[in-house]
């Protein structure tokens, strides 16, 4: 059995002015970070991708070297 939902006959306008309401209700909750906090999640998020980005590298490479050996 599926939910009920509850239909209203609102405007369109009202429906709108509803959401973006609800929408700031919810920024309000949000914890911002400060300017130091920024750059060290910016900096940690930009080593993971380096290093990712390195792992996919060698294995990119590895994989292309045995694809060469096989059909090569």
């Amino acid at each position: 059995m599926g939910a009920v939902k509850k239909q209203t006959n609102a405007p369109a306008k009202e429906k709108s002015t509803e959401y973006f309401k609800g929408v700031w209700s919810e920024l309000k909750k949000v914890h911002w970070p400060d300017r130091k906090q920024l750059l060290t999640y910016t900096g940690v998020v930009l080593v993971a991708v380096a290093i990712v980005s390195v792992m996919l590298w060698i294995v990119d490479s590895g994989l292309g070297i045995v694809i060469t050996k096989i059909l090569g």
